[in-house]
């Protein structure tokens, strides 16, 4: 059987499709990863040519972002355009390496696996790269995809761990194993068509958490006891969720965008319930802290929340912005529910509707901010007093004249 083996390189080699590009080829932390052609019942990997939509005008279109996500220690992030795709680091801010694809082709999702030089690329836009219904393997190390997954549906969203690949459908998940693409499970879901799923980082303990089959249900994977937990989280469709790196707390949002809830991924019970605001808003992301202290949430009006997560089980706090002691509250004589309700620590407030996610920084302390403007935001909010978060810099990573 095939397996993925590390081997020691120089530094990464300029692949780029496009030579006249920049790339700044920074020694990568983690060592290039080897994938031999594997080839498997249901789909292989072998060497496989660029499938793209021609661009009529690729070298003057005006850049377009599709996608922005994290990798999974939130140090990098990645960035799907309509030429190509995009690897910036975070602390210290600096783009990393791009790929601007000479057919001027669009990538809608781009996942990364820490910071090997193995990718997972989805095309899209108007004139995507790659088939929509296709993850393609992309290797840095070589500058080109080494070979492909094909479904019969479009292609939602991606997750990696070291030792699995997870692929998204509208309504079902398929999770291989990385070495040899063997199909481990194939799961049926609510429909999904923001691609939701969370993987845990940690090794050895693989929890999975995707959509259940009915509205406002998740499902939790337990592959090391072999368990599944069903948990009906909220009574409208699932918005958001969040999976802690150990896999033990899961955070989620509805379509109302009210509140959050922290469960057990074990046993389902509801651990914490945080509110957002009392006006309903689209959920973006969720992101809990390395150690599961904090929770951050970015929502479609332009506020990321930080949350103490420890907190709410401390009947005696009261988060500074809680306005449970407010006049009006008082008034009542009877405090509801929204006047009781645990109330966000810190805030850093942005432009109203933009799509903005968020994550913590490898400094304590600190929350990196990515929006689909192009805008990069890394603040600090402080543990004790909370309120308005300090804002340490600032970048445009999609301006064209840029350089690092």
């Amino acid at each position: 059987m095939a397996t993925v083996s590390a081997f020691s390189s120089p530094a990464w080699q300029n692949p780029n499709p496009d030579p006249t590009t920049s790339n700044s080829n920074p020694q990568p932390e983690d060592p290039p990863i080897s994938l031999p052609p594997i080839r498997t019942n249901s789909h292989h990997i072998d060497a496989t040519e660029p499938h793209s939509k021609p661009n009529p005008n690729p070298n003057h279109a005006p850049l377009s972002l599709f996608h922005v996500s994290f990798n999974q220690d939130n140090g990098c992030f990645a960035c799907g355009i309509n030429q190509g795709f995009r690897i910036y680091n975070c602390d210290p801010f600096r783009e990393i390496f791009r790929r601007d694809f000479q057919s001027g082709g669009g990538v809608v999702v781009v996942e990364m696996l820490f910071r090997c030089n193995i990718l997972a690329l989805v095309g899209g836009g108007p004139h995507p790269q790659y088939p929509l219904n296709k993850v393609m393997i992309w290797d840095d190390h070589q500058g080109r995809c080494i070979g492909e997954l094909s479904f019969r549906s479009e292609v939602h969203g991606v997750r990696l761990r070291r030792d699995r690949i997870v692929v998204v459908l509208e309504q079902k998940i398929f999770v291989y194993n990385f070495t040899d693409l063997k199909l481990l499970q194939q799961i049926e879901t609510f429909g999904n068509p923001k691609g939701l799923c969370e993987v845990s980082q940690a090794s050895g303990n693989f929890v999975l958490v995707c959509l259940g089959l009915r509205k406002g249900q998740v499902r939790v994977e337990h592959y090391a006891s072999k368990r599944t937990k069903f948990v009906l989280a909220h009574d409208s469709r699932i918005a958001c969720f969040a999976l802690a790196q150990d896999g033990n707390m899961l955070a989620t949002a509805s379509n109302k965008g009210t509140l959050v809830r922290v469960f057990n991924t074990h046993d389902g019970t509801l651990l914490h319930e945080v509110r957002r605001g009392a006006d309903r808003a689209e959920i973006y992301s969720l992101s809990f802290s390395p150690t599961a202290e904090w929770l951050a949430v970015s929502s479609d009006k332009g506020t990321i929340h930080v949350f103490s997560v420890t907190a709410v089980d401390n009947p005696g706090h009261t988060a500074p912005s809680s306005p449970s002691s407010s006049p009006r509250a008082l008034i009542k004589g009877v405090i509801p529910k929204y006047f009781s309700s645990v109330w966000s620590l810190a805030q850093f407030r942005l432009v109203e509707g933009c799509h903005y996610i968020a994550a913590f920084g490898h400094q304590k302390n600190t929350v990196v901010i990515l929006g689909l403007d192009g805008s990069f935001y890394r603040c600090k909010f402080d543990p004790k007093t909370g309120g308005e978060m300090t804002q340490l810099e600032y970048h445009n990573f999609m301006k064209p004249d840029d350089s690092f």
